[in-house]
């Protein structure tokens, strides 16, 4: 009698490779990458973009795999991602084994939502489950986001939806008998309100650790923007601890497992350019609970060129919004505020923190309209909170940034974090200018948001465009109206070129509707 087997974890050896890094960022989706000619992947059968099962004694991923040509690996070698090599938290050569995936049962769900099926508590349980566990192909998650879209998913889904996105991740509990957070859906460029909302707040008693995503389809997610002043990738612990000292935090939630599975779909809606409105209430409410907040706050911009056009369409998610988190034991108040044309000069990340740094700080060059706006999402919270009376939070919000105590709370909170930096510029530059003289009719957010998008942001933070005018005010032939900011004269290209074929992204004048760049 023989024996071949000599077990690694669950698998035996035939089908054990050596793990090598490739050093491939293939942004959180996990890659495995074997030879064609490789035995492991001739006798399981698997083809390029299969699931295959990666494990080791410790850990188990699911990955898909990319078939490579023999001259990139060694024969006996599978090569990882990134993010698969962080998630197994690999040695160079570590032995691993590789086999089949599991069928993943709960995409079934997934087709019979594309269908218009009604799915039970318990299958969108199944399915959340699954995803936070990485067990779905990106090409299954944008079909479960599809199947989102639109009116598909009735309300009771979305509260369906929602606990479950909470209960596959930590929660957190606090010791105050009110915990605030705060939340702009989003579609208006430059309207990053939370930095200088969390200052206030937690300057004047209130407790408000707030987890903030990344851009989705945004030049600047509050997470990127912040990343510029001061760590934000920090630990439950380390979150924990800035919070207790200080009252407030600004951290990113991708970093502290609350939520796990609306991070992975945040992922592929970005890449999808995708938000639909039962997923942002899922994604944004289900954050709030697990950060333990008993009171949210939401800010739904209105215009004609913002994410929610319509009063009408800001109703409909406000009560939706609202009826999602009684259901699920968090007070929501939602606000609706002017989306007509972007908010303060900056778009992407570092732009927009050297506008909150200019109200914080009290400068004369600070933003009028970004100011104002804090202002009175921060005093509804106070008021909220019985820290002042009802009708005068707005008054005592700006009272606080007077007198510099949100300033020193910013501070305290960003060094509580790992310390305050300096946000970087970028190394080229160009201005958009006015051909004839006239007034400033409109801005187109959307149009605009790629603008700043093509220039690198937010992935390149000092990338974006600094505006120079507002709606309603005269510009004279040749002056500038926005200045776009680029760290590579490639991306300062791809941005102009855009801008040539788009010029009535800023209009001037009914009859004078032409920039130039």
């Amino acid at each position: 009698m023989i024996e071949a087997r000599t077990r690694v974890g669950a698998e035996t050896r035939h089908n054990v490779l050596r793990a090598r890094r490739m050093g491939i960022d293939t942004y959180q989706e996990p890659v495995v990458y074997m030879r064609r000619d490789c035995t492991v992947c001739r006798s399981e059968g698997f083809e390029s973009r299969s699931r295959v099962r990666l494990s080791t004694p410790t850990r188990q991923i699911v990955a898909t795999l990319n078939v490579v040509a023999e001259h990139l690996l060694v024969s006996g070698e599978a090569g990882l991602s990134e993010s698969a090599w962080q998630l197994l938290d690999l040695t160079d050569q570590s032995p691993l084994a590789v086999s089949h995936a599991d069928p993943v049962e709960s995409f079934g769900h997934v087709r019979a939502k594309l269908f218009d099926r009604v799915l039970a508590a318990s299958d969108i349980e199944a399915l959340v489950r699954d995803v936070a566990a990485r067990r779905y192909s990106d090409v299954q998650l944008s079909a479960f986001l599809a199947a989102c879209v639109g009116d598909r998913l009735a309300p009771d889904e979305i509260v369906a939806l929602t606990g479950a996105m909470v209960a596959v991740g930590e929660t957190l509990t606090w010791d105050a008998p009110q915990v605030f957070d705060k939340h702009c859906v989003g579609g208006l460029p430059g309207n990053r309100t939370t930095p200088l909302v969390v200052a206030i707040v937690a300057a004047c008693g209130l407790v408000m650790p707030k987890t903030s995503s990344r851009a989705i389809t945004s030049p600047a997610g509050t997470a990127d923007t912040m990343e510029t002043l001061a760590p934000v990738d920090l630990s439950l612990s380390h979150m924990r601890r800035v919070v207790e000292q200080e009252g407030g935090c600004l951290v990113w939630g991708g970093a502290v497992d609350l939520s796990p599975a609306d991070d992975v779909l945040i992922r592929v809606e970005r890449e999808l350019d995708l938000d639909s409105e039962a997923q942002l209430v899922a994604s944004v409410l289900s954050k709030k609970i697990s950060a333990g907040s008993t009171h949210a706050l939401i800010d739904v911009p209105v215009g004609p060129t913002a994410k929610v056009r319509d009063g009408d369409a800001a109703r409909r998610l406000g009560a939706l919004l609202e009826r999602t988190g009684a259901a699920l034991g968090l007070n929501v108040d939602v606000i609706q505020t002017d989306g007509s044309q972007p908010v303060g000069r900056g778009i992407g990340p570092a732009l927009e923190a050297r506008d909150v740094l200019a109200v914080l700080q009290g400068h004369e060059s600070a933003p009028a309209d970004l100011r104002a706006r804090a202002a009175a999402l921060a005093g509804a919270i106070l008021e909220r909170g019985a820290v002042c009376a009802g009708g005068q939070g707005v008054q005592h919000a700006l009272e606080t940034l007077d007198d510099g105590r949100a300033w020193r709370k910013f501070q305290a909170i960003c060094e509580a974090q790992g310390g305050l930096r300096t946000p970087p510029v970028a190394a080229h530059q160009a201005p958009a200018v006015a051909v004839r003289a006239g007034r400033i009719a409109a801005i187109d957010n959307r149009r605009l948001a790629r603008l700043a998008k093509l220039a690198g942001a937010p992935q390149a933070p000092a990338a974006g465009v600094e505006l120079l005018a507002r709606a309603g005010d005269r510009v004279a032939a040749g002056e500038p109206v926005l200045r776009v900011h680029a760290e590579t004269p490639g991306e300062l290209e791809y941005a102009l070129e855009y801008l040539s074929r788009h010029p009535d992204l800023v209009g001037i004048d009914p009859a004078d509707r032409e920039v130039r760049s």
